[in-house]
């Protein structure tokens, strides 16, 4: 086990953080099965660091029967033997510390699988030491489930078991079973299960969805949310899930107090941090502030403002930025615009560009710019866009559910692709993998555009290093200008003796702007990459192009 000797001194070190996430599955295949393991990701760590990020975020590697890839954990104190060993883990965290990264795990507290000795033994009777351990209820009179609850992948909330003769609760698939949190004992072993890779020296967690810990004790229904105050931010649209308000299922006030809880296991070890994942269609930013408020609950959360479908424009972020400042004036944001959950962002705003590296380049400067951490996807950086993966092909859950409306999440979850001339592009020496390596992201690895500087992976390394070089634009302050064109995005980010100014043209058509008065000094285009014509008091930018300069004394 390696100890916290990593910066340990910043407690600070995660706020403006760059954290790339790792989808264990999808990265790197060491022992050719044709899935990932934590070998691969050990073996690629030098790439993360190469790439300017200071974390790295790893999805589920638990024990699991992988019903749900991971988030229908059966062990939390093991690697599933799909990904290797404990020791295997250690060497990781020891590599990565070398390099300069931290460590944050995905920590699935919510649910666990059917398969975990807990709900074994919660399920086998009513009155055995672990029968309060989760989610039971009574059926109705009729023999209907309790209340009006719906999972996220489809159907009721409520699954029947014969043993007991009762329901139980689930939030996602029939098996992943919704843990009791109103019991302590329930609490006490999770916290016991963070605490055994605190010991193993992780630096951080990803909660995955922290607002899903409680539900209601007395079980009420959801009331009905009016048709024109759905959205689908959080589910796709096809899902009856959006129906509902959903008041009593997730998001009750009993969790403030665990978090307080979590909070204070983090503080027995040095430098440590969480990100908290909020899904709600109604409430996000809300419950965003409610848990990073103050100093004793989460350091950050992210919300799902970018990870929708609504296309991105200067007004959209604008006001997702004023609304989290609103709403969480305490908080710290941390904004993605894509993950393992989401269509892949250039194709969920961009199918119609033609450039599209040109508009990688644009939204990869505009992450890394904003008020807040980031999170960056594993293939962001190569201007990955989604797969289109083949029915027969799928192997997600909620789209096989859905299909063809809804195709899951498979699209963003293919493997990353490392050598163009390689098989499975470099992934896996496998004869087929767990996922097809898609045919576009080939012509996109990492060694095509190694070394281009045109290229959308070298872009995102010179961008960080921008950032790295400017601290105003990891932890300044942010203040928005008004631009004269409602496709131009102006704001200034103000911190550590300097102002910098961020001009984003974020159309297909060229923009000509009036700088801010002031006196302004333009950083060259080989620290950020862009090109810009500046003419005294005006700057003319190109198709999704963006143009930065510094306040002068």
């Amino acid at each position: 086990m390696t100890e916290h000797t990593l910066n340990t001194a910043d407690k600070d070190w995660w706020r403006g953080a760059v954290i790339y996430q790792v989808y264990p599955r999808s990265f790197q295949d060491s022992d050719g099965d044709g899935v990932g393991d934590i070998r691969g990701i050990a073996d690629r760590l030098d790439y993360i660091a190469g790439l300017g990020a200071d974390a790295v975020w790893i999805s589920p590697f638990f024990t699991s029967p992988m019903k749900d890839f991971g988030y229908d954990v059966s062990n939390y104190k093991d690697i599933d033997p799909m990904f290797g060993t404990l020791a295997d883990f250690d060497a990781m965290i020891e590599k990565a510390h070398a390099l300069g990264l931290k460590i944050m795990i995905d920590l699935v507290l919510s649910h666990t699988s059917d398969q975990h000795p807990w709900f074994m033994e919660s399920r086998a009777s009513r009155d055995n030491p672990k029968a309060d351990w989760y989610v039971w209820a009574e059926a109705k009179p009729d023999g209907s489930p309790p209340n009006n609850w719906l999972s996220i992948f489809g159907g009721s909330a409520w699954q029947w078991d014969s043993r007991r003769l009762q329901y139980y609760m689930h939030n996602f698939l029939v098996s992943q079973p919704d843990l009791n949190f109103h019991n302590p004992d329930v609490q006490d072993a999770l916290l016991d299960a963070a605490r055994f890779w605190l010991e193993r020296g992780v630096d951080g967690f990803r909660l995955d969805t922290i607002n899903f810990y409680f539900c209601d004790r007395e079980l009420r229904d959801n009331p009905a949310l009016a048709p024109e105050r759905r959205n689908d931010s959080t589910a796709p649209a096809v899902n009856p899930y959006n129906y509902q308000e959903h008041l009593y299922d997730k998001s009750r006030p009993e969790n403030l107090a665990f978090l307080k809880r979590l909070r204070a296991l983090m503080e027995e070890y040095p430098a440590i941090a969480a990100v908290g994942e909020v899904g709600d269609s109604q409430r996000g930013l809300e419950i965003v502030g409610e848990y990073t408020s103050g100093d004793d609950k989460m350091q950050m959360c992210y919300a799902f403002e970018f990870l929708a479908p609504q296309q991105v424009t200067p007004k959209r972020v604008i006001d997702s930025i004023n609304a989290f400042d609103a709403a969480a004036p305490e908080g710290w944001a941390c904004w993605a615009f894509s993950n393992h959950d989401v269509v892949r962002h250039l194709t969920r705003w961009g199918a119609d560009v033609a450039d599209q590296t040109a508009y990688a380049k644009m939204l990869g400067a505009l992450l890394m710019t904003l008020k807040g951490s980031i999170c960056l996807y594993e293939g962001e950086e190569l201007g990955l866009t989604e797969a289109d993966i083949a029915f027969e092909d799928l192997q997600d859950p909620y789209g096989i559910e859905f299909w063809p409306e809804f195709k899951g999440r498979d699209g963003c979850r293919t493997p990353m692709a490392w050598q163009a001339g390689a098989a499975n592009a470099g992934f896996s020496t496998a004869e087929k993998t767990w996922l097809p390596v898609s045919a576009d992201h080939v012509m996109k690895a990492v060694d095509v555009q190694a070394g281009n500087p045109s290229s959308v992976l070298e872009h995102y390394r010179r961008f960080l290093a921008f950032r790295k070089a400017h601290p105003a634009l990891a932890k300044g302050a942010i203040r928005f200008l008004s631009s004269g064109d409602d496709a131009v995005l102006v704001f200034t980010r103000e911190g550590a003796g300097e102002t910098v100014l961020c001009v984003f043209n974020m159309s297909a058509e060229p923009a000509k702007v009036r700088l801010p008065e002031g006196a302004w000094t333009a950083f060259s285009t080989g620290d950020h990459g862009f090109s810009a014509e500046e003419d005294g008091t005006m700057v003319q930018l190109p198709a999704w192009g963006g143009y930065f300069a510094r306040q002068s004394a």
